[in-house]
């Protein structure tokens, strides 16, 4: 039996070793993505600080090949091996993560990935920037507008993103948008976040086995991430588009947040053999109190010396 252990153990870490040494192989859609603004001295200065917060325990001091020792190792950020790497290409390394590296889109913000990027990019001398394109200037756009379609042959949902520039609609390019599908508690993340393309559209790959309601709907809600240019540009709707999954609501079930008809009988005996408890001491001292009583009574008063 330890044998057998042990071999499967020696075949997983084989596995193991063989995957996280297999080339990392960014998407070619997530290739090309750029960052919103134009990298500056505050924003590496920024980077500095979420660098060492986040990445320096494993990739260690760039430029000092002092990283940690892992399998496979982590990169020099000032390595040519890293810089290689398009703007893209490191977002989604960094948001994504992969064994043994961590996943970084739940702890730090779009704005803040781009902000550790800026400061990477400081130790590549050749490194010229490409900012994703804005047709409409922040400050001039109003009516900012996204609307979301269905593209069933290709499983994704298209957000199309436009807004009023002069009094006239156009189409809002560079715009970077999040979408979510609405949980009972909270949002979950649909996909990376995505750049408009210069038509304004941005497309996000849907899950398959997303649970729906009964019927399959799918409350959905997407909205740009750079709130000071567009102010609270949202959008919600609802599509066919999850696996139809019967969810039971909170107070079909026997639970403690329930009506009395639905609490739980183990709670409802507690209760109530409690409660009967409670009272049969209360009886049980009162009893006692007029058997003192009477006891007093009876006593002969002659008797006292």
């Amino acid at each position: 039996m330890k044998k057998r252990y042990l071999s499967l153990l020696l075949i997983l870490l084989i596995t193991f070793r063989l995957s996280a040494q297999q080339p990392w192989i960014v998407p070619e859609e997530n290739l090309a993505k750029l960052s919103p603004f134009a990298f500056s001295d505050s924003t590496r200065k920024a980077g500095v600080e979420l660098y060492i917060t986040n990445c320096k325990s494993c990739h260690g001091d760039p430029g000092k090949n002092n990283v940690i020792k892992l399998v496979p190792p982590p990169v020099d950020p000032a390595s040519d091996r890293m810089q290689a790497n398009t703007d893209g290409g490191l977002y989604y390394k960094i948001t994504q993560g992969r064994i043994p590296m961590p996943t970084f889109k739940n702890i730090l913000s779009s704005k803040d990935v781009w902000v550790v990027i800026s400061y990477l990019r400081s130790f590549n001398e050749k490194y010229v920037q490409v900012v994703a394109p804005k047709v409409l200037g922040g400050a001039m756009v109003q009516n900012v507008k996204i609307q979301m379609n269905w593209l069933k042959e290709k499983n994704q949902v298209q957000a199309v993103v436009s807004g009023k520039k002069d009094n006239i609609e156009q189409p809002l390019a560079g715009a970077e948008v999040k979408l979510f599908a609405k949980r009972y508690f909270g949002n979950l993340q649909i996909d990376d976040a995505r750049n408009t393309d210069a038509q304004g559209k941005a497309l996000f790959n849907f899950p398959k086995d997303l649970p729906g309601d009964s019927t399959g709907y799918v409350q959905l809600l997407a909205k740009l991430t750079d709130e000071a240019a567009y102010g609270e540009a949202k959008n919600e709707t609802t599509l066919a588009i999850g696996v139809p999954t019967y969810r039971p609501p909170l107070n079909e079930q026997r639970a403690m947040w329930n009506v009395v008809q639905k609490t739980p009988i183990w709670l409802l005996l507690s209760y109530t053999l409690t409660v009967l408890a409670v009272w049969a001491f209360i009886v049980y001292v009162l009893m006692q109190i007029r058997a003192i009583y009477k006891a007093g009574l009876s006593k002969d008063p002659d008797s006292i010396e």
